[in-house]
C-alpha cells in the first residue's frame, strides 16, 4: 500500500510557489476556484492510488470548517 509523501518532494518548491502564484494573477475570484478545481483533478488523476488520494483528502481537510477533524484526519 503506497502513503501519500508529506516530505518535502519539489526540487524547488519557491520556484513552483512562484509559478502557481503566477498562473493565477489576472483571475476573478470565481476563475481561480476554477483553475484551483482543475489542478486537483488533474493531480489526482496522475496519482491515481485511491488510497493516497483519500489520505490526502483527510489530511487536507483536518482542522478546516470546524468539523470533526479527528475522525477526518483517520483514514
Amino acid at each position: 500500500m503506497n502513503r501519500l509523501n508529506t516530505e518535502l518532494n519539489l526540487a524547488d518548491p519557491d520556484a513552483f510557489y512562484e509559478k502557481l502564484i503566477e498562473t493565477h494573477n489576472g483571475l476573478t475570484e470565481e476563475e481561480s476556484h476554477m483553475l484551483n478545481a482543475k489542478l486537483v483533478l488533474l493531480l489526482a488523476n496522475h496519482i491515481g492510488d485511491a488510497d493516497v488520494l483519500g489520505e490526502a483528502l483527510a489530511m487536507a481537510r483536518a482542522g478546516v470548517g470546524g468539523g470533526d477533524t479527528a475522525a477526518t484526519a483517520a483514514v
